[in-house]
């Protein structure tokens, strides 16, 4: 297996697969971290999902973008994020989700302007067009990727949201309605105590209701990838494969 740094546009990304030397991957994957989490946080996924199904070894290539924002002045010198959080959220004063699902967070824009210069750049460095490239993230990183899954000048494979939640909701919901039949693979913890199951919920039904594909995995965990969830995940991104 390789890994290799390199940058994909305006985000420093880590490179992972396990293709013979001079294969071009039929599948490319990009994960984004979650909010807090060092760059590299996700990249141990791409060997356990490999390992999980090892078609994906055979076929993909994983790719997993560097928030652009450091967190040092907040006494994380490791973290990063997609965009930044209101203090009155970090510190639990105000999570009332349904009010924040209806905002654009300041730095969105920006974000999803970062993320889609590294999609294009992937697609150009591996003669993949978006539909053979998976989109996701953990967290915020999944609420990025669903901005990005839904403004892409064609559809992606598929997007996959890992503890994700609802934003930018009036947005969402009327680009959602030009992306029916993306497949979507959605998991989020019951006892999730950062971004509710209720909240999840809400956004798996917009997708739903707009014609997407939703694979929905609840599981009895907090705010983390579960064993099962995993196994699920793979199976999912077997399916993007292309068949022959």
């Amino acid at each position: 297996m390789r890994r290799v740094s390199t940058r994909l546009g305006e985000l420093d990304c880590q490179v992972v697969d396990a293709l013979p030397p001079g294969s071009a991957p039929e599948l490319a994957i990009l994960l984004c971290h979650g909010y807090g989490a060092p760059a590299t946080d996700l990249v141990p996924l791409a060997a356990e999902l490999m390992s999980l199904r090892p078609q994906l070894a055979r076929q993909a290539r994983f790719v997993f973008p560097a928030a652009p924002h450091a967190l040092a002045e907040l006494g994380m010198p490791h973290s990063r994020a997609w965009f930044h959080l209101p203090m009155e959220v970090l510190t639990g004063r105000q999570r009332d989700w349904e009010t924040y699902a209806r905002m654009v967070p300041e730095g969105l824009p920006t974000a999803r302007r970062a993320v889609l210069s590294a999609v294009s750049a992937l697609s150009t460095a591996t003669k993949l067009p978006y539909g053979r490239i998976v989109l996701g993230g953990f967290s915020q990183g999944g609420m990025v990727t669903t901005d990005v899954a839904l403004r892409l000048e064609e559809p992606p494979a598929g997007l996959c949201i890992l503890s994700g939640t609802l934003i930018a909701q009036e947005e969402w919901k009327a680009r959602a309605a030009g992306r029916k039949g993306l497949p979507v693979f959605q998991g989020h913890g019951r006892y999730d105590d950062i971004l509710p199951f209720q909240a999840a919920e809400r956004l798996r039904e917009l997708l739903t209701e707009a014609g997407l594909g939703v694979e929905f995995v609840p599981f009895d965990g907090p705010h983390t990838i579960a064993p099962e969830e995993l196994e699920r995940l793979a199976d999912f991104l077997v399916a993007r494969l292309p068949v022959g």
